[in-house]
């Protein structure tokens, strides 16, 4: 259903002045209405005081994640239409994004028209994902479920004591291995679930219900 755009509100949640400026001239110029906020506590503030038409949130902020504050709107309004907004182009991002309950993902290096054609589509009660971006998702989980049916045993173990907040040394000494051998599992395990960091991979085990 097409909205008036010169009715939209949106609330803007990001701690950066030079971003928010930006923001704040493109909507301008498309005729919307801009709230914003720098950080979650005060985003929660606006979006309950003003109630937005789409809120625009920022992955990385100073207080909680901008995954974070997406579930707590949510929680409040289940029909929040959020779209997340981020530095990184990493599919892994959007699909976090996406599982978190956001309607939409937009890169801070897209083109400006892909962000105000986000927030356009997402008032309309769609989604906006590039079609690359959803692929690469796609892709994504169906490679961790191909490495879920692939661990063995120990490797299982050492994905739940992770999971678990455990460090490297703590899950050697609970499975009387040696250090090196913990370490050289968890290597395996990063690359199986294409996973950079110990977090990614703690994350891609939950969404996958591996722990």
């Amino acid at each position: 259903m097409a909205v008036d755009l010169s009715r939209l509100k949106v609330l803007i949640v990001d701690d950066h002045p030079i971003v928010l400026s930006g923001c704040r001239a493109l909507l301008a110029e498309a005729s919307m209405t801009m709230l914003e906020a720098r950080d979650a506590a005060s985003a929660q503030e606006v979006y309950a005081s003003s109630s937005p038409d789409v809120a625009v949130v920022d992955i990385n902020l100073p207080d909680v994640s901008g995954f974070e504050l997406a579930r707590r709107i949510l929680v409040r309004d289940p029909a929040a239409r959020i779209v997340m907004f981020s530095m990184n182009d990493d599919p892994m991002f959007a699909a976090q994004a996406i599982e978190c309950g956001a309607k939409g993902y937009v890169s801070k290096s897209d083109d400006p028209s892909t962000f105000l054609s986000a927030i356009q589509q997402v008032a309309e009660g769609g989604h906006s994902l590039p079609t690359e971006m959803a692929q690469k998702i796609a892709f994504l989980r169906i490679g961790a479920g191909e490495a879920a049916a692939s661990l063995t045993g120990r490797e299982r173990e050492v994905l739940r004591l992770l999971a678990k907040g455990k460090s490297m040394s703590e899950i050697a000494a609970l499975i009387n291995v040696s250090y090196k051998t913990v370490a050289t599992t968890c290597a395996s395990l990063r690359s199986k679930f294409n996973a950079r960091t110990p977090m990614q991979l703690i994350r891609i085990a939950v969404e996958q219900k591996i722990v």
